[in-house]
């Protein structure tokens, strides 16, 4: 049994002011809701940008990675997004280090890797959603989303779908104390099963149920072992 990632779902000040410049960065379509960003190939996920009146504060547990074909291609990604209203952004990277750390305009954090990344080779254009987490919780993912685990070392784990596509990894300790709910969060779906099966899977496994004020609704809201929110649905989104 495993479910399937249907999406990133990104909390958001103004929705669509984030989807435009996340489309226009990833040049991908906005589906008929103007708040979706949609796959450009099957092994994509969608990104679904949701309505919050809290603004952001601190880091975000989770960030995206773009990868880069050349240092042309670097340099024409980062001008995209500052033209689309991101900006550069200091987290204490050093001058030698390839990547360039821009926010959007919102403040989410995103990295545009530097040409040449062995790690991230083959994965696409969206090449890795970065995570702060423990082993425990990439071991969790791994089973939970039926991804082999492609890195295992260091307390730093990785997996990625066997069709390819985005990486999901996560950096070992330490690990930043969450504050507050994650402005970022995927939603799965059953694949062949039923959503209780994968619910009480996913409890067995190190999960547990949490109350973010989602009251009364047709979906189920637990976190992993670190505390990160996840939404299972009976539908991608």
């Amino acid at each position: 049994m495993s479910l399937r990632l249907g999406a990133l779902c990104i909390d958001a000040n103004d929705p669509r002011r984030l989807t435009e410049f996340w489309a226009g960065l990833l040049r991908r379509e906005i589906g008929d809701d103007g708040v979706t960003i949609k796959p450009s190939t099957g092994v994509e996920f969608d990104i679904v940008f949701r309505p919050t009146s809290t603004p952001k504060a601190g880091p975000n547990q989770m960030h995206l990675h773009l990868t880069s074909s050349s240092a042309d291609d670097q340099r024409a990604t980062v001008s995209r997004a500052l033209e689309l209203g991101g900006r550069h952004l200091d987290v204490g990277q050093r001058p030698e280090e390839g990547h360039v750390v821009l926010a959007d305009p919102e403040g989410n954090e995103l990295c545009v890797i530097e040409p040449g990344n062995a790690f991230l080779a083959g994965c696409g254009f969206l090449g890795e959603l970065a995570c702060d987490g423990t082993r425990e919780v990439g071991l969790f993912w791994s089973d939970a989303l039926g991804w082999p685990l492609l890195w295992d070392q260091d307390e730093e784990t990785a997996v990625q779908s066997p069709a390819g596509g985005t990486k999901i990894a996560w950096g070992g300790p330490p690990v930043r104390p969450k504050t507050g709910k994650n402005r970022m969060h995927l939603h799965l779906a059953p694949a062949g099963t039923s959503l209780e099966l994968e619910v009480d899977r996913l409890l067995a496994r190190g999960a547990t149920r949490v109350d973010i004020g989602q009251g009364d609704v047709p979906w189920v809201v637990l976190a992993d072992p670190d505390g990160n929110e996840l939404c299972l649905v009976d539908h991608p989104r």
